[in-house]
């Protein structure tokens, strides 16, 4: 076995980590680094060190602005380091890692420079509102955005005045744990610490009697998982969990002006994002075009390494999903759908599977109802639209959905029929950034992030009743 890169954890701004796991590379499946597995005194020792930290983090707005500002420069200078590691461990091209780590600055930076405000006038002279910090944060990342999705949490925690505990996802733990050795040079100790390990460590962070909040981004089966860890110590929790995005075409489209943003609006990351389109209605008449238009741009995408030139979509990032979305694959095919391009594999090793469009699939197949989080879209023919739009709410997932028309203004009135939390019109996985608030319906979570809605969830508000003071 080659050598491994080592990484460690950080607790309370110094380097931890006894038991180690390897971590492998999706194009190979060979391993390439080691980290640390947390052990319960380790996670004990985090938690005690963001506790200790806490009440002077949450006494000084100003001070939290500055430093979050010198976090976004640490990162700042850190990009190619950091998008090289997003590379060897998520699977993604280099420019789409690269995009992850300049999120990541431009997260935090967006929540070290946005007023919030420190009160709000319910009664003048009589009722006001105002917010305070919560404690501890677990937050719990996924391993599809991993540097991007740590942001999303600890930017608005650390704002608000919380401190935190983070851990990454097992299959793409390094970038994370570099970031923590990072922002350990700019951050007070204790204020921001990162763990790594499986779901035990997980279950630990979740139901460990300092945590005030969880924050966890990943798979709907998972997050019921954390809500119930969480219930019989009522902690706060936000949930941001998985979707089943319908796009619906509508009977105008201009099939060749949307086939490639459609395309990309499905396949971005390897369709690996939860708020990607995870299946198309299309009307019967348009049907085969757009088929024929979607395979075309799929056939034009550079399937491969993410560390190779040209290469648009990497692999699918571990081994069970890509079991996973094979087998809805191969069950669809079996059940008589039909591959119209796409569902191959490449190379000898490696998660890969070419971008699949998936036609004449069947009634209630699990390709369509399920997410599948990967390279593979169904298409769906309809003939009555208000049809599709009752299917879609009926849906146990409520993320988001797109609706696509020649006509803006008659996409959007489908849209706003739509029980989701966000709506796209004519695009899909459209994000314009950290001010904006994102959650989603049902089965696809439980509060928001992003934005000061975002920034909310991480506070309690409090209503004084002034009764003759100075509000």
């Amino acid at each position: 076995m080659p050598d491994l890169q080592q990484f460690r954890m950080t607790i309370d701004g110094r380097a931890a980590g006894s038991e180690t796991f390897t971590v492998l590379d999706p194009a190979t499946e060979q391993p390439w680094a080691e980290v640390p597995a947390a052990t319960q005194s380790e996670v004990d020792a985090a938690f005690a060190a963001a506790d200790a930290a806490f009440a002077g983090w949450a006494a000084d707005d100003d001070a939290r602005r500055a430093a979050l500002r010198r976090a976004a420069e640490k990162v700042g200078v850190h990009l190619d380091e950091l998008a090289g590691l997003l590379v060897r461990e998520q699977g993604k091209p280099y420019a789409d890692a690269l995009g992850e780590a300049q999120g990541t600055v431009g997260w935090i930076q967006w929540f070290a420079e946005v007023e919030v405000p420190k009160s709000e006038v319910v009664t003048p002279g009589e009722v006001l509102q105002v917010r305070f910090p919560l404690g501890v944060v677990a937050g719990i990342t996924p391993w599809n955005y991993p540097l991007i999705q740590s942001a999303w949490k600890f930017a608005p925690a650390l704002r608000a005045g919380n401190t935190v505990v983070l851990k990454p996802s097992p299959y793409t733990p390094v970038a994370t744990l570099r970031l923590g050795e990072l922002l350990a040079e700019v951050l007070p100790p204790g204020v921001l610490n990162v763990v790594s390990g499986g779901d035990a460590v997980g279950v630990a962070m979740t139901t460990h009697p300092t945590t005030a909040m969880v924050s966890f981004t990943g798979s709907t089966a998972a997050g019921k998982s954390v809500a119930a860890a969480v219930a019989p110590d009522l902690k706060r929790v936000t949930l941001e969990l998985g979707g089943n995005d319908p796009a619906i075409l509508l009977d105008d489209v201009d099939v060749d002006a949307i086939a490639e943003p459609l395309f990309w609006g499905a396949f971005t990351n390897n369709g690996q994002v939860c708020g990607v389109a995870k299946r198309v209605y299309v009307p019967a008449a348009l049907h085969d075009r757009v088929a024929d238009a979607l395979a075309r741009v799929a056939e034009s995408v550079a399937v491969g390494a993410g560390s190779e030139d040209g290469v648009r979509l990497g692999p699918i990032n571990n081994r069970p999903q890509y079991e996973r979305v094979n087998g809805l694959l191969e069950d669809a095919v079996a059940a008589g759908a039909t591959v119209r391009s796409g569902g191959k594999q490449v190379g000898e090793a490696g998660y890969f599977l070419t971008p699949t469009i998936l036609t004449d699939v069947a009634a209630g197949a699990a390709i369509v109802e399920e997410e599948q989080f990967g390279p593979v879209l169904p298409l769906v023919a309809y003939d009555d639209l208000d049809a599709v739009v009752a299917e879609v709410n009926a849906s146990k997932f409520g993320l988001g959905g797109s609706v696509w028309s020649a006509d803006a203004n008659r996409a959007l009135g489908v849209g706003r029929r739509l029980r989701v939390g966000t709506v796209y019109i004519n695009g899909h996985a459209i994000n314009h950034g950290p001010h904006v608030p994102f959650g989603g319906a049902r089965w696809s979570g439980i509060g928001v992030e992003n934005g000061l809605a975002g920034l909310e969830e991480y506070t309690q508000r409090q209503i004084i009743y002034g009764n003759g003071a100075d509000l």
